[in-house]
């Protein structure tokens, strides 16, 4: 039986806990008597409940996000019912800011904040030894890679082959984006590449071809990214893929030249560009240059093989529809795989708070606190948004309709798109657990009233990309226009 349980619920079972690795590797001595339970928010709390108090553990070691902080308090105060004596210790984004107004953090016997990596171990020694620290919130240091132990050996065959793994070259975030928790991460810390590169290759020699870095500015240094870029370049074989967030306006002509070289399929450059309104940006502390983000984008789509996933933001303090739509069709002209539109949320320890006053913020007080309103943009419209980024994901970025989203989307993108939304939404009733086939049916019934539509070649696109899916039937509602 195990002495302690490190546990977390991840946003789906494809997910793997890279926090919790790295605890468990850095436990020392206490590593043989600790392992490692994964669950995802899917599962029922009971269920998961069960499986930790079988282990039988002394101590629980507990990771808190964004997407799973209500289930976790639900978990934390039904096993503190059941057995009062297990010691729980959470730690996470969630709990280490603001948390002396968390409910989780009362029922929980402690709480680190920051990077726990070293800590957690220190304060496993002592609670086993028999000592009880007073302070219940104890404060982290951010550790330094010289004295961390990397967790690449913990994970296994499964996870190699059947989930998403991560891995880190730096931690930390030099800039000061008011939205964002990594701008708290100070400062930046990088592994050394000799060590770094040889725990690659040992994922590499144990057959891992899918490797999803986590460095939120992994382009910072231009050495170092280079010179990892160069270590996969030299070691290129089917099946391998490499995703990346990159700083938009930062990529030197030494760094395109690797990228550049690249096949198709093998990097995705995950590009947070979040507005294109300097006075926007300036508000909320992002230094950009919006003319280098579009040389860049444009660079990157024109000449390389690299899959770019574009973010946005809506709901940013002072930042209204027309605004947010410009900034949208701005990214769609530089043709971007993908954009993906996120709601602004009001994460824990973000300074964006300075800003409700003045722009009249307005948030979902549960995870994952998103903005409701703002005095740039009412609820209704904030409705809207919402359901225009979920549709656009079921359309644009799910793949599934190249030949009919071109048709969608003539003259204004954005204008084009919400109007599609909201035909959607009136058509569907809603934008979750939409069936391919609705989808497709609610598109052409939409498309089909437009002036000028062609219904014969509207259904056409629609059935190609219907069988471009991979299908061999066809919808019935086409039948009677092919």
């Amino acid at each position: 039986m195990p002495t302690i349980v490190l546990a977390t619920l991840n946003a789906r079972w494809a997910h793997c806990a890279f926090g919790l690795r790295y605890l468990q590797a850095n436990l020392g001595t206490l590593a043989d008597e600790s392992t490692i339970l994964e669950f995802d928010i899917n599962q029922r709390t009971l269920d998961i409940m069960e499986a930790i108090l079988a282990r039988g553990p002394r101590i629980l070691g507990l990771g808190v996000y964004v997407w799973n902080a209500a289930p976790c308090l639900q978990l934390v105060a039904e096993l503190k019912r059941l057995r009062p004596e297990l010691t729980i210790i959470l730690g996470g984004p969630e709990v280490s800011y603001e948390s002396d107004l968390q409910e989780i953090t009362r029922l929980a016997d402690y709480t680190i904040s920051g990077e726990a990596d070293l800590e957690f171990a220190h304060l496993c020694r002592r609670l086993l030894a028999g000592e009880r620290p007073l302070l219940r919130t104890i404060a982290a240091e951010p550790p330094e890679f010289a004295d961390l132990k990397l967790p690449y050996d913990l994970y296994d065959p499964r996870d190699l082959t059947q989930r998403t793994v991560y891995v880190e070259a730096s931690r930390g975030c030099p800039f000061s984006c008011e939205f964002c928790l990594s701008s708290l991460e100070i400062p930046v810390r990088a592994v050394p590449l000799e060590r770094f590169l040889p725990a690659m290759q040992g994922l590499l020699d144990r057959g891992l071809r899918r490797f999803k870095f986590v460095d939120r500015t992994f382009n910072l240094s231009l050495a170092t990214s280079r010179a990892i870029l160069a270590f996969f370049l030299e070691r290129l074989e089917p099946g391998l893929f490499l995703h990346f967030e990159m700083i938009p306006d930062r990529l030197p002509e030494p760094l395109r030249e690797v990228i550049a070289r690249f096949p198709p399929g093998t990097v995705q450059l995950e590009v947070g560009v979040q507005t294109f309104n300097p006075a926007v940006a300036q508000r909320i502390s992002r230094r950009q240059d919006p003319r280098k983000v579009e040389e860049n984008l444009a660079w990157l789509r024109q000449r390389t093989h690299v899959h770019v996933h574009a973010d946005l933001i809506a709901g940013l303090p002072g930042e209204d529809v027309a605004s947010f739509a410009a900034g949208f069709d701005r990214l769609w002209r530089l043709g971007p795989q993908e954009i993906q539109i996120e709601l602004l949320k009001r994460l824990r320890g973000t300074p964006i708070i300075r800003h409700d006053a003045a722009c009249g913020m307005v948030y979902s007080p549960q995870p994952p606190y998103e903005v409701l309103q703002t005095a740039a943009i009412d609820f209704q419209t904030m409705q809207r948004l919402r359901r225009f980024a979920r549709y656009w994901d079921l359309v644009a970025n799910s793949g599934n309709f190249p030949g009919t989203l071109p048709l969608i989307l003539e003259a204004s993108p954005f204008a084009r798109f919400m109007e599609l939304s909201d035909g959607l939404h009136q058509h569907l009733g809603r934008s979750h657990g939409v069936a391919l086939t609705a989808l497709m049916q609610g598109l052409f019934e939409h498309l089909a009233q437009r002036p000028g539509a062609e219904q014969p070649a509207l259904a056409r696109a629609l059935s190609a990309d219907y069988h471009h899916t991979g299908r061999s039937d066809e919808p019935p509602f086409l039948r009677a226009y092919l």
